[in-house]
């Protein structure tokens, strides 16, 4: 997995000036936004994607809409293991039919299966440090993963747990503590239109 640094410089692109970043071959999305709580995924992919003229979509919204009801609600409801297995269920299918920017929630690589099927595609790494994560978690409100009386601990514990796994499927790491939503959308689109294609798969 290559890391890429944000780039600081306050330099602006004229509206439409990025071509659009390579079609994965197979179809697909071009782009899946892996990474902790709080590091901007949704927003960060929101912007790439109106850049590169694309569909955006947020894992969260499409199990949202696949059970019609609040992921609090699946939680309460149902459990996190029912939740996992239909964010396992959805995520297989967003990464067949969505063609543009695909956000993840934070824990959608820790299932082998699933972390498998996002290393197979072009996936960037968003990381924040723990200052950060203070200021976009807060008191973890709406996120059943970081109920109890530290979100901010649980965050921790959390993202220190899930680390290795989002290296392991991630391609490129690209670090969103710092600049803004416009710089790192850039070096995430520079990041894509500078990759190599993938080597073909052996078959045996």
């Amino acid at each position: 997995m290559s890391t890429v640094s944000t780039d600081p410089s306050p330099s602006t692109p004229a509206p439409g000036a990025e071509d659009p970043a390579p079609t994965p071959s197979g179809g697909g999305p071009r782009l899946v936004l892996i990474g902790p709580m709080g590091a901007g995924k949704t927003t960060i992919g929101r912007e790439v994607a109106r850049r590169l003229g694309v569909p955006f979509a947020d894992l969260d919204e499409l199990i949202i809409e696949a059970a019609g009801r609040s992921i609090p609600e699946i939680f309460a409801a149902q459990g996190e293991s029912a939740f996992r297995d239909l964010e396992a269920r959805v995520l297989a299918l967003a990464l067949e039919a969505h063609t543009g920017v695909l956000a993840l929630g934070g824990g959608a690589v820790v299932a082998e299966g699933s972390r498998a099927l996002v290393a197979a595609r072009p996936a960037v790494l968003l990381e924040i440090d723990e200052e950060t994560a203070r200021s976009r978690v807060g008191r973890g409100r709406g996120r059943p993963m970081l109920g109890g009386e530290d979100p901010l601990g649980r965050w921790r514990t959390l993202t220190d747990a899930r680390m290795p796994l989002y290296r392991e499927a991630a391609r490129w790491s690209i670090d969103a503590t710092h600049g803004g939503i416009d710089q790192i959308a850039r070096r995430i689109i520079e990041t894509l239109e500078g990759a190599e294609p993938p080597a073909p798969k052996e078959h045996a």
